[in-house]
């Protein structure tokens, strides 16, 4: 499954599933970027914690997008487990792994002098009178409710001012005007928004890019977050890691920042400082856009505002998005999350976590499924160690599942078969109160709860589904005889 030499861009990684049977349907139906693609791709391949019916499905090309003769729109391209594993190439089982390794031994990205670079085959400057972001990008909105078209997965890179240490980073992206876009932080957990607020404390903007349509690798080692990648790490070298190759980058053509070279879209511009915005400027509706957790994120009354300086793209673009709540993000925050636990979880006691799955029904960051060995007594009890260290690793983790070496934490019924034959209620489940979360969980708030202090605080919980180490014996699952299932079914495959 190694695809090192054969995905290099977003177009690589497209031609590559189109030799994987399942992987990449395409359509000429036209289709209104307004609700209506993401309306069609809930069906086709959406899944997470999008409301049913959705499925787990192919990645998806609408090649007619009314109002944008040139371009194409790519959803979905990483809405299943199976699909990123063949993308990065490895087992899906091991793309936790993979990532840890990779985080551990980044490849720095460099950047290449040859212009253009690919992401700059067209140009459009803001100061141009007939420019428009929003006739040049193609960006859907997921819903009719949603506060305007987003950018739902633009590589948002910056530099801090004062170290020029640079990093990137997604964020939710509303397209406000003909050169106005809002950006979206989640409060004291973005690196972008540190480097945003020391420029806005010295009075300046900070230059910023805005990569859309990139290797999927880059995607993924975008969603790393502290401790795992601290302050001053560009994430960018994890992507560097796995494909064994520096990242390029390109330097921008009206500010003092670079983007992917080989993306389909850049947008340069500055964020403003001591500007805001209403995040519905437009629409008046109070909602942002569907996120992770599967409901509609309020709108922001006062959100920070980029100035666009410039749109770059390659000829023939393709712009890919995402649907908020759907398995694509499940995967981009999961499998960071899954290296991050393997890794801290590790160094404390080695050998006894074998897999971690960031479940799908908490968007990749609200559940995680520890599969944990106990070799000898002593092992009793640091399967909830393990648990608080995973809380450690990734602060937005809200629930653990711990389960034995015997159940696949991957199979949601192999999980609740544990979580029904070993585990009690009032024995197993461990209660932390009062620990910060991530604030788009609509359940924590004071109105829930009156326990509930302020938006974003929780009861993170474990459950704990794992058989006592002196009863280990007791909890032996049927065993079946091993035989080799392909003399009788040549085509099957586990």
């Amino acid at each position: 499954m190694n695809q090192t030499g054969k995905v290099t861009d977003l177009r690589s990684a497209l031609e590559y599933l189109k030799t994987l049977p399942g992987q990449l349907i395409e359509t000429d139906e036209p289709v209104d970027p307004h609700a209506e693609l993401a309306g069609v791709y809930r069906h086709i391949g959406a899944g997470g914690t999008v409301m049913r019916p959705t499925r787990i499905g192919p990645a998806m090309i609408f090649n007619q997008i009314k109002g944008h003769a040139e371009a194409r729109v790519v959803i979905g391209v990483l809405a299943s487990r199976e699909r990123v594993a063949h993308l990065l190439g490895v087992q899906p089982w091991r793309l936790g792994f993979l990532l840890n390794e990779a985080v551990q031994h980044p490849i720095a990205p460099v950047t290449v002098d040859a212009a253009p670079a690919p992401c700059q085959e067209v140009v459009y400057y803001a100061d141009q009178p007939d420019f428009d972001i929003r006739k040049i990008v193609p960006a859907p909105t997921n819903t009719e409710e949603d506060a305007g078209p987003y950018i739902t997965l633009g590589m948002c890179y910056a530099s801090d001012a004062e170290t020029g240490e640079s990093d990137i980073t997604i964020h939710r992206l509303c397209l406000q005007g003909k050169d106005e876009i809002s950006m979206f932080f989640t409060p004291g957990a973005r690196h972008l928004d540190v480097f945003r607020q020391k420029a806005e404390q010295m009075g300046q903007a900070l230059p910023i890019s805005i990569s859309i349509g990139v290797d999927p690798a880059i995607e993924i080692a975008a969603c790393f977050e502290p401790p795992t990648t601290p302050l001053g790490f560009n994430e960018l070298g994890v992507a560097g890691a796995i494909r064994g190759r520096a990242v390029a980058l390109a330097p921008c053509l009206t500010i003092a920042e670079k983007a992917i070279a080989h993306a389909e879209y850049v947008i340069e511009g500055e964020l403003m400082p001591g500007v805001r915005i209403r995040e519905d400027l437009n629409t008046h509706t109070g909602k942002a856009m569907p996120e992770f957790p599967g409901y509609t994120g309020l709108a922001c009354p006062e959100i920070p505002l980029i100035k666009v300086k410039a749109v770059t793209h390659r000829r023939n673009p393709i712009m890919q998005t995402c649907i908020g709540p759907s398995e694509e993000h499940v995967n981009m925050a999961g499998i960071p999350t899954e290296a991050s636990i393997l890794q801290m979880v590790e160094k404390a006691m080695p050998g006894r976590l074998l897999n971690v799955y960031a479940h799908s029904a908490g968007g990749g960051k609200y559940m995680a499924v520890l599969q944990f060995k106990k070799s000898q007594p002593s092992d009793e009890g640091r399967q909830r160690q393990a648990a608080l260290l995973a809380f450690s690793a990734f602060s937005e983790l809200k629930h653990v599942i711990l389960v034995d070496e015997d159940v696949d934490p991957f199979d949601s019924n192999d999980v609740l078969w544990a979580l029904n034959t070993r585990y009690q209620g009032d024995v197993d489940t461990i209660f932390i109160p009062g620990v910060r979360c991530h604030p788009l969980d609509p359940s924590q708030n004071n109105a829930y709860s009156p326990l509930i202090p302020d938006r974003g605080i929780t009861c993170k919980v474990i459950f704990d589904c794992t058989v006592p180490y002196h009863l280990k014996a007791q909890f032996q699952r049927a065993k079946f005889k091993d035989v080799d299932v392909r003399r009788f079914v040549p085509d099957f495959q586990e």
